[in-house]
């Protein structure tokens, strides 16, 4: 019998266990999920399920480089409450995943959740562990790599909540630092113009015209108070355009030249951001993830 998304979905719902695990079972049960549910009560794989409902929107980030700065990773591990992520247990079981996520480079999460750990448990299975230790549901919700070979990468983090990398061609690790603080604070959509969602700024233009209709002003006024304003707005959300935080008098654009320097990607990452979205979208990342 074919494994659906569908059934993944199910199981997983059911079982609280991890997507891999869910796959599993139902190919060892021939797609039966009464007998799924059954194989992973009995190896211990939802032992987590009265607590895997529960929204995991606290937690803690982790950066790990590597000694010669040319590779860097940046995760992000949620729990239901800040209480929990103060507790030992929690700081080690997140120290372990970001230790295993710079020695194993991985893509992204998908790839991450397929690693066991020096002791051969699954990273599943260290959930499972976890959840049992603090008592709350925990997610390990998202890892992405770093490597560059002539760039720079800085790093910065902000109390437990906030993480940023940032990577520049040319410049210095103090500067990428800098500008990796500088994305901490003001979260940019993007480093330069071009790089906008064109959506977006349509969105805002559109915004922008009907306030200035409302004015009641000529039209060629009007036309240059939503030209001020696009451009206003796009130096807000673009890195290049924004105000350096250590220095308002100059922009991280004219920052990067004037030390010949050009930022050419960062991470931000942000505990629990977005988390309500990611679940209403799970069902396609379950089909995507059944595809491969």
């Amino acid at each position: 019998m074919a494994i659906t998304a569908a059934s993944v979905k199910e199981l997983r719902e059911r079982t609280g266990a991890g997507m891999m695990d869910c796959k599993k079972a139902l190919t060892e049960t021939n797609g039966d999920m009464e007998a799924a549910i059954d194989l992973m009560r009995a190896s211990g794989s939802a032992k987590a399920a009265k607590k895997s409902g529960r929204v995991a929107a606290e937690g803690l980030v982790k950066v790990n480089i590597s000694e010669d700065g040319k590779t860097a990773t940046i995760l992000e591990v949620n729990s239901e409450t800040d209480f929990v992520t103060k507790g030992d247990a929690f700081i080690d079981f997140v120290d372990t995943l970001g230790a295993l996520a710079l020695k194993t480079t991985p893509a992204n999460i998908d790839e991450f959740l397929t690693q066991t750990l020096d002791n051969g448990d699954s990273l599943e299975k260290s959930r499972e562990n976890i959840v049992a230790k603090v008592g709350e549901n925990v997610a390990i919700r998202r890892v992405e790599t770093i490597t560059v070979d002539t760039g720079v990468i800085g790093a910065y983090k902000h109390g437990e909540r906030i993480a940023v990398l940032a990577v520049l061609k040319g410049g210095d690790e103090a500067l990428a630092k800098d500008i990796a603080m500088h994305i901490a604070a003001t979260r940019p959509e993007c480093i330069t113009e071009d790089q906008l969602d064109p959506a977006l700024l349509e969105r805002e233009k559109a915004i922008f015209v009907e306030q200035a209709q409302e004015s009641g002003k000529p039209d060629n006024i009007i036309e240059k108070m939503i030209g001020g304003r696009m451009k206003k707005f796009i130096n807000e959300v673009t890195l290049y355009g924004q105000a350096f935080i250590k220095d308002p008098d100059t922009t991280v654009g004219a920052l990067a030249k004037s030390n010949n320097a050009e930022v050419k990607s960062f991470i931000r990452f942000e505990v629990g951001e977005g988390i309500e979205k990611k679940e209403e979208n799970f069902a396609e990342e379950v089909a995507a993830q059944m595809k491969g």
